[in-house]
């Protein structure tokens, strides 16, 4: 998970796309398909590093990978 986060996503087969929705309080979306593709969702405009952050936790438990749980504010959903 301390790869790039380039590196990070083509190793764990996951591909990243700009979110249209412009709310602030959202970081994104991690979405597995029914055809096993995986696919990340985030919006644009945000600083690389709190788009860097919200992509790793967002892949960690979308992917049930062992991390620390997410601080608050933060909540996951799950459809």
């Amino acid at each position: 998970m301390d790869a790039p986060l380039p590196q990070l996503l083509a190793a764990l087969d996951v591909e990243l796309i700009d979110s249209s929705i412009a709310d602030r309080t959202f970081f994104g979306a991690f979405v597995e398909r029914r055809d096993g593709t995986r696919i990340l969702s985030m919006p644009v405009g945000r600083p690389a590093l709190e788009r860097d952050t919200a992509a790793r936790m967002l892949l960690a438990e979308g992917l049930g990978l062992d991390a620390p749980p997410l601080p608050e504010p933060f909540a996951v959903a799950r459809a």
